[in-house]
């Protein structure tokens, strides 16, 4: 093998070709996989803080899904009291007009048997003062004799 001048000038321009590339393309070239390096790094961070993010979120989640089961159990229970007191105040109510309707019937029952009663005084007097005609064979005068018909009626 010959060292001749065709071996020695493409040794140079070898020679030039890698310092030309280290000097200026292997330095772009780096620049651009530590850049890319520098956006994985970053999207891994980015899905790592998304999974935590994520776990946070699902966290809280449980927690209002929890608070609002408790906050429904609570309204629910709210309601079941107020419909309880509604019904025993409906009740109350109900007892308490009851009560009333029956003391008005009664009043008005106790008019109606003194009204009966005064009516029958009224008729026992005249059935009375006919019977007494009848046994006396005479007529007796009501407004002579008033008296003893008031009398009488008082007596019954």
């Amino acid at each position: 093998m010959d060292i001749n001048l065709t071996l020695l000038m493409q040794a140079v321009i070898f020679g030039l070709l890698i310092w030309a590339c280290a000097k200026y393309i292997w330095p772009a070239l780096m620049r651009a996989v530590e850049k890319r390096q520098q956006q994985i790094a970053d999207g891994l961070a980015a899905g790592e803080e998304g999974r935590h993010s994520l776990a946070n979120a699902e966290k809280r989640i449980a927690e209002m899904m929890a608070e609002a089961k408790g906050r429904a159990q609570e309204i629910v229970a709210q309601g079941e009291k107020l419909k309880t007191e509604t019904i025993e105040q409906s009740k109350s109510l109900a007892k308490t007009e009851g009560d009333r309707l029956l003391a008005a019937a009664k009043a008005e029952i106790e008019q109606e048997v003194y009204r009966a009663k005064e009516t029958l005084r009224g008729q026992v007097a005249q059935l009375a003062v006919a019977g007494a005609e009848q046994i006396l064979k005479r007529e007796v005068d009501a407004s002579a004799h008033a008296d003893l018909l008031a009398a009488i009626e008082k007596q019954l």
